[in-house]
């Protein structure tokens, strides 16, 4: 970020932040005029939830990121304007959300659906509610109607909305339109109630055939869907008249402490979330910051399942072959490492003394552990291993693996075999050790800079 908030607090090197600020879910991924835009949740007058905004970056590598004036903010016909999504239209760039009135509470809060454009993809005006109360089927609560993902096919816009279901919890509606402002319709997505009280943030990438979404306070299973709130990747069609058809089981999209709300630039198989998660301590508060987002990640399908890569600008700077201990330096930047015959793995981070983050392989999986790397974080979660402060991510044993670590000042994000575990840590802000041991037949360690 090239901005003078930077000179005044503490930020990540490469990853989005609002600034000074809290930010939540991204919002409106998409390419216009050839850069890469991101809006995002974002309360700018404090760092803790607040009246949402929309903030805004753009960028030409997905790496440097430039600042943008508030796209959206609340005025006198909505006390926020939540999560949504966008889409380039007659050389436009036109933005549909959740505008949210609170109405004095429960029954009476409104989450409705509103559009807005912009000729230059900075400034925007407003055009008031395009899907109401009057588009939504009885069986669904206006109070929980949110987070709009416009697709568009054969000349059409189709809207992907979550909504609760009275006397049930969260599904997704499918709607549709011949030019964004006049809304049916169509039918719900898979046609059952999610596991958790509310769906949020659904997503379509039709490239690949994947469907994402989120479930509130869904229990856990095992390893998976171990945070409070989680998101689920289904692989299949989309049927714009019935529904989406699934050709495998849902999986988790992250297996780390910190994710959610992901979204994919329109027409484009590229991800972002949001790398943090609900009811926890912030110990950014004090850097004048809370949230950041992921950095983006190409996806794809392999094998039935989603697979994950991280997408950045780089530049080599070390590489190391068959040594079977390493010691090096890391505070921001990544860490590739191809194995081949791996039989048993053990990596400190942001190591400063006695305080580290560590990555281990336990038989059936990679074993992350924040425990010792800094300021603790704690939130509402009360499983062994979230007390533990310890996330398990599947590892595929094989003849050759790939991992991939992505380091910032204060997350790690690490991409095995596809498969993606997405944390924040708040350690001393010189810690810099990085420790490697590993037993494999052989393997290469390739150090990366990022942003430079």
């Amino acid at each position: 970020m090239s901005d003078k908030l930077l000179q005044s607090n503490i930020l990540p090197e490469f990853h989005i932040t609002g600034g000074k600020g809290w930010i939540n879910d991204p919002n409106g991924l998409v390419v216009f005029n050839g850069e890469y835009h991101v809006f995002f949740q974002y309360h700018p007058h404090g760092v803790e939830w607040g009246p949402m905004h929309w903030g805004h970056v753009k960028s030409k590598d997905l790496t440097h990121w430039e600042r943008l004036p508030i796209a959206l903010r609340p005025d006198e016909t909505e006390d926020g304007c939540f999560s949504g999504s966008a889409v380039v239209w007659k050389d436009k760039l036109w933005l549909l959300y959740t505008s949210y009135r609170e109405n004095g509470g429960g029954d009476n809060i409104r989450q409705l659906q509103s559009l807005a454009s912009s000729d230059d993809g900075v400034h925007f005006v407003k055009h008031g509610v395009v899907i109401g109360e009057k588009d939504l089927p009885d069986e669904y609560s206006p109070s929980d109607f949110r987070d709009p993902r416009i697709l568009r096919r054969d000349d059409k816009f189709y809207a992907l909305v979550a909504a609760k279901r009275k006397g049930g919890t969260g599904r997704i509606l499918l709607f549709e339109s011949d030019d964004l402002f006049k809304w049916k319709y169509v039918c719900e997505l898979l046609h059952r109630d999610c596991k958790g009280i509310m769906t949020e943030c659904p997503d379509y990438c039709e490239d690949i055939g994947l469907l994402t979404y989120c479930e509130q306070n869904r229990a856990s299973e095992g390893h998976e869907h171990v945070n409070l709130h989680t998101t689920v990747a289904r692989v299949g069609k989309l049927d714009y008249k019935s529904g989406f058809i699934e050709t495998g089981r849902g999986e988790p999209v992250d297996y780390g402490f910190d994710f959610y709300a992901p979204q994919t630039f329109t027409g484009q198989p590229l991800m972002i979330g949001w790398m943090n998660m609900w009811e926890r301590n912030n110990p950014s508060a004090k850097y004048e910051f809370a949230g950041m987002l992921t950095v983006p990640r190409k996806i794809e399908v392999k094998n039935n399942r989603l697979w994950q890569t991280p997408v950045y600008a780089c530049r080599e700077v070390l590489s190391i072959e068959n040594s079977g201990k390493i010691t090096d330096r890391l505070i921001s930047g990544s860490v590739k490492i191809n194995m081949a015959g791996l039989r048993a793995f053990k990596m400190k981070l942001r190591m400063n003394g006695r305080h580290y983050a560590k990555l281990t392989l336990d038989d059936d999986y990679w074993v992350f552990d924040r425990s010792n790397a800094g300021e603790r974080i704690v939130g509402s979660e009360k499983d062994d291993d979230s007390k533990a402060q310890v996330r398990r991510m599947p590892y595929e044993k094989s003849v050759f693996n790939r991992l991939e670590i992505v380091v910032d000042r204060f997350s790690v994000e690490i991409f095995a075999d596809g498969r993606a575990l997405s944390s924040v840590i708040y350690p001393e802000l010189d810690a810099d050790g990085l420790e490697l041991e590993l037993e494999a037949d052989s393997f290469t360690y390739r150090r990366f800079d990022i942003a430079v």
